[in-house]
């Protein structure tokens, strides 16, 4: 979503909160305490949950095993339910012409450096770049290539769901901005 009032135009960025994140969490979760308790189960040679049965199941070494990896699973579900809490690489790109200044705005992991807010000048910014990977893991990133820095990267790879919509992204920014588009590999 982005909304432009004369010279100043502002991108918001999604961030962690997106439905793919919740899904995954869930799966995550629902799985790691299933290994969890039937490990747990086959300790007690009781059954927790009546759809999980931990008779055939001995302690050592599957059940220890299960419950190993029920925990481990249970800590990484922890922490993407964190990162959705906390919303991690949402904010915004504003663009303002009339102070010529890019702004770049990020909400990180909890701590001191929690915002990440970065200003650019405009007139340091020489094109727009968009790089496409396709593939099993494809890549769909529009990228701000600067002078004498590294290529900011504006985007996720989920924000966009075709090749069309980002080309017209890209272009709408290029046009606002006045600059060229680049293709990267």
């Amino acid at each position: 979503m982005n909304s432009q009032i004369g010279d100043v135009q502002i991108d918001l960025v999604t961030g962690s909160r997106r439905i793919s994140n919740f899904f995954w969490a869930l799966i995550l979760s629902s799985g790691a305490l299933g290994f969890s308790s039937v490990g747990f189960s086959s300790y007690l040679q009781e059954d927790f949950l009546p759809f999980l049965s931990a008779e055939q199941i001995l302690f050592v070494p599957q059940g220890l095993v299960m419950f190993f990896y029920g925990t481990a699973g249970l800590f990484i579900s922890f922490y993407l339910w964190c990162t959705i809490w906390w919303n991690i690489g949402s904010g915004y790109n504003k663009f303002d012409k009339k102070k010529g200044v890019f702004t770049l705005f990020r909400w990180g992991f909890p701590g001191k450096n929690r915002r990440i807010f970065i200003r650019f000048l405009i007139k340091d910014i020489q094109a727009i770049r968009m790089e496409v990977r396709e593939g099993f893991l494809s890549d769909k990133v529009i990228y701000i290539k600067m002078r004498g820095q590294q290529d900011v990267p504006l985007s996720h790879i989920e924000e966009y769901s075709t090749l069309k919509e980002m080309e017209g992204k890209a272009a709408e920014l290029a046009r606002f901005l006045k600059i060229p588009i680049e293709e990267g590999v």
